[in-house]
């Protein structure tokens, strides 16, 4: 088993940043990509990063290219979201995921961008 731990999130004027941090414990090694997605009230949770546990490849939704950028410490077993020129439209519950031989998900974390 995975346990993912989401924190981070909170309320932030559009063009701020925020920091979102998953720490991941348990199986670890297990762990071959970490995502984040988000969903939005009264809208499909989608893909927003992911990133390899090596940290070797990312990629990035084109809604949140040049904006967001997913990180990884892996002797912490902790990645990261770091958002920056929020938009109103970025206002969701962001949701860290652990991809293995399972798929693990934390509990989520408000984001919410004001305009």
């Amino acid at each position: 088993q995975v346990q993912l731990v989401e924190s981070g999130g909170g309320l932030v004027q559009a063009g701020g940043s925020l920091r979102l941090s998953c720490a991941a414990s348990g199986r670890t090694f297990s762990i071959y990509t970490m995502r984040w997605f988000r969903q939005a009230p009264g809208k499909e949770r989608e893909l927003v990063a992911a990133i390899a546990w090596t940290g070797s490849s990312t990629n990035y939704a084109d809604s949140v290219k040049d904006r967001f950028t997913i990180s990884i410490n892996s002797a912490k077993s902790t990645v990261y979201l770091q958002m920056n020129s929020l938009k109103p439209e970025d206002t969701a519950v962001y949701y860290c995921a652990a991809r293995g031989i399972n798929e693990y998900w934390g509990q989520g974390t408000q984001v919410t961008v004001s305009s």
